[in-house]
């Protein structure tokens, strides 16, 4: 079963049960891994990740627009989406793949961190958000 399949289903589930919020969330989130697909994007991991990051920037911005309620809206979003995703890797699983990264490219310095960067996001493979991986990067390039 895809992963469109799954949030259709899910889909069909919010609407009998009557969560408004659910539906409309579920709707935005279907309608955008049909379009992927049919864009031939068919990644729909990276979808699912593009539109977490989207809700998640947009309830920050709203929190500093002073709109909590609409940054809580957003947040619940973007929890939602985050069911899809698979399990995020913790800090040291992180730092393992980090290191490995650091010691095949023999970098030794900040200026290395493009090629560490590069050697160490396939093995993420979406399991940690870049900001993440690139902090633990110029920490361990330190």
């Amino acid at each position: 079963m895809t992963l469109a399949d799954r949030v259709k289903q899910d889909l069909t589930s919010a609407m009998k049960a009557g969560e408004k919020d659910r539906v409309g969330a579920l709707r935005l989130v279907l309608s955008e891994l049909q379009k992927a697909a049919k864009e031939g994007g068919g990644d729909e991991l990276a979808v699912l990740r593009r539109e977490r990051k989207r809700r998640q920037e947009s309830a920050a911005a709203f929190r500093e627009g002073g709109r909590p309620e609409l940054a809580q809206a957003e947040e619940a979003e973007a929890q939602l989406i985050t069911a899809y995703l698979p399990a995020e890797l913790s800090d040291d699983e992180l730092r393992a793949i980090v290191a490995e990264a650091v010691l095949q490219t023999g970098a030794q310095s900040p200026k290395d961190m493009g090629q560490v960067m590069k050697a160490a996001m396939p093995r993420v493979a979406g399991r940690a958000d870049g900001k993440r991986v690139s902090a633990l990067v110029q920490e361990t390039l330190r």
